[in-house]
């Protein structure tokens, strides 16, 4: 399988996009440091509790503690779970391209405008279009 056609995640900041990653390559430009998604540093708070290993049997209490890990980019695997489809065009884009977004639209608009070397467009299906978005 060519890596272009794969499915590629970007997070960004209250979402993320899910397009091929050929397209990726071709809206941001393959150098571009939003195409190698660095994980981001997550520091998650488990409060104390009790918990039962075995029915029948004692509460081991557990306690308070903190977790620190890396979040890499993720996606939903199901479509339902995926985010809005939405189809885009960008300037030698040859086309509409279809792609996923969770979040609201008007943040990955503001993601599109401080990341994107080109004039890019967006429409939910059957929605409202936005753009266009470039990074001046």
């Amino acid at each position: 399988m060519d890596p272009d056609a794969r499915e590629f995640t970007l997070n960004y900041e209250g979402g993320s996009l899910t397009m091929v990653l050929g397209n990726a390559k071709d809206l941001f430009g393959e150098d571009n440091e939003a195409i190698g998604s660095a994980g981001e540093p997550v520091s998650s708070t488990v409060t104390g509790h009790s918990r039962v290993r075995k029915i029948g049997k004692g509460a081991t209490q557990i306690a308070a503690h903190t977790r620190d890990f890396i979040q890499w980019p993720s996606n939903g695997r199901s479509n339902a779970a995926g985010g809005t489809p939405i189809v885009m065009s960008w300037t030698g884009s040859d086309g509409e391209w279809q792609a996923r977004c969770s979040g609201p639209l008007w943040k990955l608009g503001t993601f599109l405008q401080s990341t994107s070397p080109k004039s890019v467009w967006f429409h939910a299906l059957g929605g409202r279009g936005y753009g266009p978005f470039q990074k001046i």
